[in-house]
């Protein structure tokens, strides 16, 4: 177990606070859906999925989307919202969560914020008030500049590209459009506990690796033809490597192997930015071991609930 001075365990008892809200954090393939789901059994909770690949609709087996049985029992809400050809923002997720938590807590439950989406749970636990889009003709500019020359800018310009996809070019672009910032933040309030998974760098990295060969067992690729075959490749949900390697292999250019390698890769680098945003917020309770995550969760909630009494 791994504490931050920040826990409310090291100041007594908790102050009596608004109603709880819970997040659950930590990189791809760590286990945080299997944790959520206990605990929203054991608390009565419900389940929002801070994800930016999972608001797309029928990509399930390659967004590693709770499955059916799963969510069984538990409510899960912001899966499945828009369209693979649609575009949508960290702005409208916020929006939605926000109304989705005050539903929960009005019906007398728990929402549980659950992904891997550091900007996304940021958003909205933080209260994020995002700067004022820029021109549409600044955006065009760059949307046509090449690789090189977005390199160079971004440089140029000193963003911080160490949380940053470099290889999206929607994220870099938006980046740019923002000068690197992500908008004015709250405090978190004291009704809110954010707790992280962390595994060892090589057992995630073997959960990883299980894991895109029980996506290609399921059916990956087949979902990809239909959605491509539907919607064409040319929209922000089938983007990543693992989508662009998978047409390769549809179209006769890489074999399965290339692609399941491609995927392993994508997921590996995406944990390292998952790791790099999280360690920087002092917020989080850090734990290895998902049953002592679960306690500090289910003793947030008891005090919460004893001092609301």
């Amino acid at each position: 177990m791994i504490l931050s001075l920040q826990s409310p365990h090291l100041f007594g008892v908790r102050m009596k606070t608004e109603r709880p809200l819970i997040a659950i954090v930590g990189e791809t393939a760590s286990g945080k859906t299997s944790v959520a789901i206990d605990i929203a059994q054991t608390v009565g909770g419900e389940i929002l999925c801070a994800d930016s690949r999972t608001v797309y609709k029928q990509l399930d087996i390659g967004t590693a989307k709770p499955s059916i049985e799963e969510q069984v029992g538990i409510p899960h809400h912001l899966l499945d919202i828009v369209e693979p050809n649609e575009k949508f923002s960290v702005a409208q997720f916020q929006a939605m969560a926000q109304k989705c938590i005050q539903d929960i807590q009005k019906r007398g439950k728990i929402p549980i914020l659950v992904g891997g989406t550091g900007l996304y749970i940021d958003a909205v636990l933080y209260n994020y008030q995002f700067p004022k889009p820029q021109s549409t003709y600044r955006r065009e500019t760059l949307e046509q500049m090449n690789d090189v020359e977005i390199t160079t800018l971004l440089k140029d310009e000193n963003i911080d590209i160490a949380a940053l996809n470099t290889k999206n070019r929607r994220h870099v672009v938006n980046a740019l459009l923002r000068q690197g910032r992500s908008g004015t933040r709250s405090k978190l309030p004291k009704s809110s506990l954010i707790v992280g998974l962390r595994l060892d760098r090589e057992v995630l990295k073997t959960r990883i690796s299980q894991r895109v060969e029980q996506m290609f067992a399921d059916g990956f690729l087949g979902e990809v033809k239909q959605v491509a075959d539907r919607y064409g490749w040319d929209h922000e949900s089938m983007s990543g490597i693992g989508y662009r390697v998978a047409r390769d292999s549809l179209e006769g250019s890489a074999s399965v192997d290339q692609v399941k390698e491609a995927f392993v890769s994508r997921d590996i680098s995406l944990a390292k930015r998952q790791r790099t945003w999280f360690k920087r917020n002092k917020d989080i309770l850090w734990f290895d071991n998902p049953m002592l995550l679960k306690k500090e969760v289910v003793e947030f909630v008891s005090d919460f609930n004893y001092n609301k009494s």
